[in-house]
């Protein structure tokens, strides 16, 4: 579990708060994260049925010793292994191998290989785009009438995979080497949806179509799933690691971003340029202000502010050198109640946090301003 504490050096993703909903991987997924400055909230959406518990994995074990399949799919390299350990447990791991040398073996990519090889075996064939839709091509091209293909199954949904392989006259065989359940402590996951719906993350991170799907449907269950919906598309950007990870969110009209790479590595870099890009940076009394999720970078040093500060630099923000009387500052405050004194001591606490007090000025009778230099104020006078 990660705390949400600033991480002392500056990275590309300092000032950023970034939610993590995988249960696979995610202290790996923090770490990468963290060394790049965000500040993390983790709350998986799901937990893994431990393999050696899984009685469908087992009943699909015994059938492909029983019936060799004539062509087998390794999709990933953790669920490769794990099958291969769980027969092991079982006693039938010498029986699935031997099965396994005999067939056309398929792996998916370059992990799945090593996997495969791991286990004394050696693939036929392997697909330079680690895509599931260049196996389907391939397989297809070979004809597939009357063969048996097994799929090692990973917990995502393979849309159309195993249609167009029936389609073409096969049996498709499905291996489900680890089963998702919905966490058994809801409450990070309802915390990560607050904040989700609050806005206060600026990014949500996805590793998985059913984490992906499980967090939309709790979303449902509490009433929430417009304002989630609506965060994800405005404010808080969605980043999955992958296509077949982004159809959930894409089925309700979710607009992703996703890795050319799918990996944990190339989802973080994307972060690293996505997010930077997203803030909003100003000229103000002659400093370079940008404006992040729960801090701001003061000519490139990093000025964390607390909440209530921040609510009132983005209402300044939205119209940048523009007067905000107090009584619109203080709706902006969460909740301040009716009492405008709230909103000068939140002022004062923001000045002082940014280091440089004329960044914003006060109208006497009127309210406060962004100090916009001159030679931009006329730039967002009309906005």
């Amino acid at each position: 579990m990660y705390d949400e504490q600033q991480q002392p050096e500056h990275g590309p993703l300092a000032g950023f708060t970034v939610g993590v909903t995988a249960a696979r991987r995610a202290d790996e997924l923090g770490v990468l994260l963290q060394r790049r400055g965000a500040a993390v909230l983790h709350a998986p959406a799901l937990r893994i049925v431990p393999l050696a518990d899984d009685s469908e994995l087992l009943a699909a074990t015994k059938e492909i010793i029983q019936r060799t399949p004539d062509v087998v799919i390794a999709t990933t390299a953790i669920g490769f292994r794990g099958w291969i350990e769980a027969a092991d447990g079982w006693g039938l791991g010498e029986d699935l191998l031997e099965r396994l040398r005999g067939v056309e073996l398929l792996a998916r990519g370059p992990k799945v290989k090593g996997a495969v090889r791991a286990a004394g075996l050696t693939e036929d064939w392997s697909p330079s785009s680690e895509s599931m839709a260049e196996v389907l091509d391939r397989l297809l091209e070979e004809g597939v009438e009357g063969r048996r293909v097994a799929i090692q199954l990973h917990g995502e949904p393979l849309p159309g995979f195993v249609e167009a392989l029936r389609a073409g006259g096969a049996e498709v065989l499905g291996v489900p080497v680890y089963r998702w359940l919905p966490p058994e402590d809801i409450g990070p996951v309802d915390r990560l949806l607050d904040a989700t719906v609050s806005r206060g993350l600026d990014a949500l991170t996805f590793t998985s179509a059913p984490a992906a799907a499980s967090l939309l449907s709790r979303a449902e269950e509490r009433g929430l799933l417009p304002e989630l919906l609506a965060a994800l598309n405005h404010d808080v950007l969605p980043a999955c690691v992958g296509p077949v990870t982004a159809l959930p969110l894409q089925a309700l009209g979710v607009d992703t971003v996703q890795p050319e790479r799918f990996r944990l590595g190339p989802l973080v870099q994307l972060l690293c340029q996505e997010l930077p890009g997203r803030a909003r940076s100003l000229p103000i009394a002659g400093h370079r202000v940008e404006i992040r999720g729960h801090a701001v970078l003061v000519d490139g040093a990093l000025r964390p502010v607390p909440p209530a500060g921040m609510s009132l630099l983005r209402a300044l923000s939205r119209r940048p050198g523009w007067v905000v009387p107090r009584a619109e500052l203080l709706r902006a405050l969460p909740g301040a109640g009716r009492d405008e004194h709230a909103v000068e001591t939140a002022m004062a606490r923001l000045r002082t946090a940014l280091g440089a007090p004329k960044l914003i000025q006060t109208v006497v009778k009127r309210g406060y301003r962004l100090a916009l230099d001159p030679a931009t104020d006329a730039k967002y006078a009309d906005e």
